[in-house]
């Protein structure tokens, strides 16, 4: 519980961190995000001799397909992350990440087959009207939550495909795409428009945060998803948009309307039917006796 309680509040102080990285913009940002990610990576891999699954993943070229599929979802959904958080969208980042479990659920059906129970349509749909609510608030459709609660929702469902622990899997994430990464930094120094090493000392040692601030929290989620049930930690996650929502309302003070509440609260509605139902359907399962 300490560590999966650590990750999630980790995950919602982030609206708080990556204004300090500013006047970098938010690809300047993402760059160096995933350079020191993959440095970090690579240091905790050889400290701790965890460079075997990393080996082990790569041998298979699917693995190696997904893991690849996976850089790219990441890589968007930090990118777009960042934009938000620079750009005054705090709560539009944090109703993705709200979004995320129903998203999931969704991609569940498409990839799986999946079927739903009753509640989870009935929060399906309410998730639904929420967005219509939103989308007719802002006289457009909520692009930045959706995008940010679909690229999330599928790097998932690609991180289950591949079946790679989440250590090896960030490392060869990041590495995939740190080539890219160290490309475009080089290009904004030749082109003297880098932000890093040219806004002062403090600045550049708090862009170096960026690693450490992006895999710790990942590894305190991994700690916690093989020592607490499932349904426990899918009621965790909740934390980071609640804070991300809290901080966007009363430390951003960005503009909350009528209709937009009602939309949030709507799609609360629907998250809550969506927990209740997964708790008792997690009981009940363990309910059932082994068979003998």
């Amino acid at each position: 519980m300490i560590f999966g309680l650590a990750a999630y509040s980790s995950w919602g102080f982030f609206p708080l961190y990556f204004p300090l990285l500013a006047p970098a913009g938010a690809y300047e940002v993402l760059a160096h995000r995933i350079i020191w990610s993959f440095l970090f990576m690579a240091i905790v891999n050889a400290v701790f001799s965890l460079w075997s699954p990393v080996r082990s993943a790569l041998r298979s070229p699917r693995t190696r397909r997904l893991l690849a599929l996976a850089a790219v979802l990441v890589t968007v959904n930090w990118g777009l992350y960042i934009w938000a958080v620079q750009n005054d969208h705090v709560v539009d980042a944090a109703l993705g990440y709200f979004m995320n479990p129903l998203v999931s659920v969704a991609l569940g059906i498409i990839a799986f087959g999946e079927r739903l129970r009753r509640a989870q349509w009935v929060a399906l749909a309410i998730a639904a009207t929420a967005i219509i609510m939103l989308a007719l608030d802002a006289h457009a459709i909520p692009w930045v939550g959706l995008a940010l609660a679909g690229s999330f929702g599928s790097y998932g469902l690609v991180k289950k495909l591949a079946g790679v622990e989440a250590m090896a899997s960030l490392t060869i994430e990041t590495a995939t795409a740190l080539p890219f990464a160290l490309v475009y930094v080089l290009w904004l120094q030749l082109a003297n428009q880098a932000q890093f090493l040219h806004a002062g000392l403090g600045h550049s040692l708090t862009m170096l945060t960026a690693g450490p601030v992006t895999a710790i929290p990942l590894l305190g989620f991994g700690a916690a998803a093989v020592r607490i049930p499932l349904s426990t930690l899918g009621l965790l996650q909740f934390i980071t948009p609640v804070m991300q929502f809290l901080i966007g309302v009363f430390v951003f003070h960005e503009a909350m309307s009528g209709l937009k509440w009602g939309g949030f609260v709507w799609l609360w509605l629907g998250l809550i039917i969506f927990a209740v139902d997964m708790v008792r359907h997690s009981r009940a399962q363990r309910a059932v006796p082994e068979p003998i």
